[in-house]
């Protein structure tokens, strides 16, 4: 049950992940967006959206640290494991509670307003469902375990089996040996990346950096030529008059 839980299944989202994702740009890529719905609805959108991102940013970077930096190369920089441990806590339960609000407002508008709900596709429901049930497990391991209990460090376990998957080396008993709740967050982990191929989330990978260093637009007047001017009905009569008696 180990090695399926903890190598067999990683591997597959990840396999999933890529397939997924190389399969969705040859066959559909003109799905290959947020669908937004901002027309429909923007007062809760204007506030969900960024907080939602701002907090998945500050999480997803904190997922980071946390899991490909090793312990001993933070205590090597001079940053002690109580004061890590303490900015983790906190950065992640500030950045958590951010993102849960973005959303809950999110997934409000989507379900609260009619319009929003009626263009809200299967694959939309299942991917908000997939957001709060990782959400809950990773602020119940934040806030109920690290904060309000008496912690758990994860990097001596959880993250030494995560850097061993992508190196292909994964000790499958230092997963056995960490609480339920980051069992499920870690597996539950893996099951999100097999599922991010098929959802809106692609659209993260068409961020317009390229617009970081692309050239300016340059915008010039056009010069119109002269204009004539149109002479009066009058000053038209009196020529007329002159070249008749002429």
């Amino acid at each position: 049950m180990n090695t399926l839980v903890w190598i067999v299944i990683p591997y597959v989202c990840l396999a999933v992940f890529v397939v997924g994702h190389v399969w969705r740009w040859r066959h559909d890529q003109f799905g290959w967006t947020t669908h937004t719905s901002q027309l429909l609805e923007s007062r809760l959108l204007r506030l969900g959206s960024p907080l939602f991102h701002l907090g998945a940013f500050g999480v997803i970077a904190g997922h980071a640290m946390g899991l490909l930096v090793p312990a001993s190369l933070t205590e090597k920089i001079g940053i002690p494991g109580h004061l890590y441990h303490a900015a983790a806590v906190w950065g992640g339960t500030i950045t958590g509670i951010v993102l849960v609000v973005g959303l809950v407002l999110l997934i409000a508008r989507r379900f609260v307003n009619g319009r929003i709900r009626r263009v809200t596709t299967t694959m939309d429901k299942v991917l908000y469902v997939a957001l709060a049930a990782m959400v809950i497990l990773g602020m119940t391991a934040t806030i109920g375990t690290n904060l309000l209990s008496e912690g758990y460090d994860y990097r001596e376990t959880i993250a030494v089996w995560f850097r061993g998957v992508f190196w292909f080396s994964p000790e499958t008993h230092l997963m056995t040996e960490a609480p339920l709740v980051y069992q499920l967050h870690a597996i539950g982990g893996f099951l999100f990346l097999a599922l991010w191929p098929f959802t809106r989330l692609v659209h993260v990978w068409s961020a317009p950096l390229a617009y970081l260093w692309r050239p300016y637009v340059v915008y010039r007047a056009r010069r119109h030529a002269p204009v004539t001017p149109v002479p009066a009905p009058a000053a038209v009569r009196d020529r007329a008059v002159h070249r008749a008696h002429r």
